[in-house]
């Protein structure tokens, strides 16, 4: 009986857990602020890579308005390349500037 309610319960968290993710609405107001405070230096105020910071990098930052790059790209990787090439942030703010560099492109 014990092993049927840890079951239960590990099935509960793991549905509660998904659905919340499911449900997380990414903001890109809130991710343009974020981006011009964390990345504008490097890759522009308009995504393009022309930053301020850029000529002194090698490799030169991403050009996050080309189309056909971006639509190669998924969110989990734009996801880990923020969180490990980037200030420490929280999830959702990342979500937030992934929304607003996934505007960019369009």
């Amino acid at each position: 009986m014990r092993r049927v309610v840890q079951i239960g319960v590990t099935a509960l968290l793991v549905g509660v857990t998904l659905a919340s993710l499911a449900g997380a609405q990414a903001n890109g107001e809130k991710g343009k602020a974020l981006f011009v405070q964390n990345c504008a230096a490097c890759h522009g105020t308009a995504g393009k890579g022309d930053g301020p910071a850029a000529a002194a990098l090698n490799p030169k930052p991403r050009d996050l308005t080309d189309k056909a790059y971006m639509a190669g790209v998924k969110d989990e990787y734009l996801m880990d390349i923020v969180k490990k090439g980037g200030a420490a942030v929280k999830d959702d703010q990342i979500r937030d500037v992934i929304a607003f560099v996934r505007s960019l492109a369009q």
